[in-house]
């Protein structure tokens, strides 16, 4: 069972970036997908999480209506679009997965990627 994170990189102030998650070893269908930052020295904090079937999302607050995160079952692939980015959203970013609803504790993913780079300049 594996998740690979990647389409990190450095970005102005403002712009885009389109992450993905990428599955193996397991079908997604039934798990929920977490999205989660860890900018450094701070802890790791939720981003936005997806239900199995794709139905349902749900975002913290600092990312409403600059995120979107979405998923193809048929490629066992989640995505992450990031607009209007800022120096603040500078972290690793990390994909993780769970049996069951979203959540937005970290504690309760089972599997996790290893993280992918964003770096946001003013």
């Amino acid at each position: 069972v594996q998740l690979q994170a990647f389409g990190g990189g450095l970005v102005q102030a403002g712009g885009y970036l389109r992450l993905s998650c990428a599955a193996s070893g397991f079908t997604v269908d039934d798990w929920a997908i977490g999205w989660f930052r860890q900018a450094p020295g701070k802890e790791r904090e939720f981003v936005a999480a997806i239900t199995g079937s794709g139905a349902n999302t749900y975002n913290a607050d600092s990312v409403k209506g600059r995120f979107t995160i979405s998923r193809d079952n048929a490629k066992n692939t989640i995505y992450l679009e990031m607009k209007n980015l800022e120096p603040e959203d500078t972290a690793v970013y990390y994909c993780a997965a769970r049996q069951g609803g979203m959540s937005a504790l970290d504690t309760r993913y089972r599997y996790w990627g290893q993280g992918t780079l964003v770096t946001v300049s003013s």
